[in-house]
């Protein structure tokens, strides 16, 4: 563990010597993630993109990619593209990156179940925007957006999110 891994605690998210606080997924942290369960997965993965809405925010870090309109992710188990980025128009279940509230203004993506995604262990676990402090997730990590910018300038690429099972 480094100091540059995003640690979830139960007091919050540890980041470079700051805890932050953060919401999980509604099914809580499992060792067993299967798609549609609402938990946050347990283990160690690693920061291996980030997105954000350039008409809103400016680049958060230089690796940082732009939402573009169209940019979906693919959260149907049964098609070949499950829980890749995906184009619009995409027939199959998805999840818009482009939205019109801020929840995903900006994205950290993690390495869960990517790129070779196994059917029906869950679809990507991003660290995105809270609907409100306590309002929990459908299994990702969600901060403050103030936090979650602050988060976004220092973190390096290849760092770590790490849950431990409870």
């Amino acid at each position: 563990m480094t100091p540059n891994d995003l640690v979830l605690t139960p007091l919050g998210l540890r980041f470079q010597g700051r805890r932050y606080p953060c919401t999980i997924g509604h099914g809580g942290i499992s060792t067993r993630k299967h798609e549609g369960d609402g938990a946050t997965p347990s283990g160690h993965h690693r920061i291996v993109g980030m997105l954000y809405r350039p008409d809103r925010m400016t680049r958060p870090a230089d690796w940082a990619r732009p939402i573009r309109p169209g940019d979906l992710w693919s959260d149907d188990p049964t098609h070949e593209a499950y829980n890749l980025m995906v184009r619009a128009p995409y027939p199959h279940s998805h999840e818009a990156l482009r939205r019109a509230d801020p929840l995903y203004d900006l994205v950290i993506v993690t390495d869960w179940n990517w790129p070779y995604p196994v059917r029906g262990r869950g679809s990507c676990i991003f660290i995105h925007q809270w609907r409100r402090p306590g309002y929990p997730t459908a299994g990702c990590v969600a901060l403050d957006p103030r936090h979650l910018r602050t988060i976004a300038a220092r973190l390096t690429f290849g760092a770590r999110l790490i849950v431990r099972g409870r």
